[in-house]
């Protein structure tokens, strides 16, 4: 209906089978049943802990995924040499606390402009697409530019968790604002975190945004 590409984050999967520790639900399964669904993109983190995710997973989606292969990572060197190494079609650097559940917000690129320059120019020498998971921020756009991303992903949690509908009209002012002024700077712009059936619509209606990125509420069904 809007014509967007849809990336199916598969962790959650994983996040099942660790808790158990069998072999399975098997992401890589996963992976295969979103793509034949109409999937875009599978979309992991591999996580500094491997809380869901593991080596095994990425190196063997590498493999499979007959769309495109988006690894979501911080920017450590370790994950560097991993990704450069396995060369997934995209990264997502994003920000990783260890005792977070899941990614609570945005990566704040301003602040280590050199740093993230260093692995965007090593990752897409490598031949990967690169990509920042940002608040819907206009200096976090700005920065990312700076540092030589090819796109954007807006962080829509506070969106999708907003008490109020007056609070979620605004939310969804500062996503619309933002993918306007990151297609303006030449990125692409993809959007995601707490999506689901019914919040999804009104970010689908924002003609700047490329891509929806799901995961919980499609591993949830």
């Amino acid at each position: 209906m809007y014509g967007k590409r849809l990336g199916v984050n598969v962790d959650h999967s994983a996040t099942i089978r660790q808790a158990r520790g069998t072999l399975y639900p098997d992401p890589v399964f996963v992976a295969l049943l979103a793509e034949r669904a109409g999937a875009h993109q599978i979309t992991i983190h591999l996580r500094e802990d491997r809380r869901h995710i593991i080596d095994r997973d990425l190196e063997i989606l590498r493999e499979t995924v007959q769309t495109e292969l988006n690894l979501e990572m911080a920017a450590s060197e370790e994950m560097v040499e991993i990704a450069v190494r396995v060369k997934p079609d995209r990264v997502t650097l994003v920000p990783e606390k260890r005792e977070e559940q899941t990614t609570e917000g945005g990566l704040d690129v301003a602040a280590d402009i050199a740093g993230l320059k260093w692995v965007v120019k090593r990752l897409k020498n490598a031949g990967i697409s690169v990509s920042m998971f940002i608040e819907p921020d206009g200096r976090q756009i700005v920065a990312s530019r700076e540092v030589g991303a090819d796109a954007v992903e807006l962080h829509t949690g506070r969106y999708c968790d907003a008490g109020s509908v007056k609070e979620r009209e605004t939310q969804f002012d500062l996503i619309e604002g933002a993918a306007r002024h990151g297609a303006e700077l030449g990125l692409e712009v993809a959007a995601g975190h707490g999506l689901d059936y019914q919040n999804v619509e009104p970010i689908a209606t924002i003609e700047e945004i490329d891509e929806l990125n799901i995961g919980h509420s499609i591993i949830a069904r």
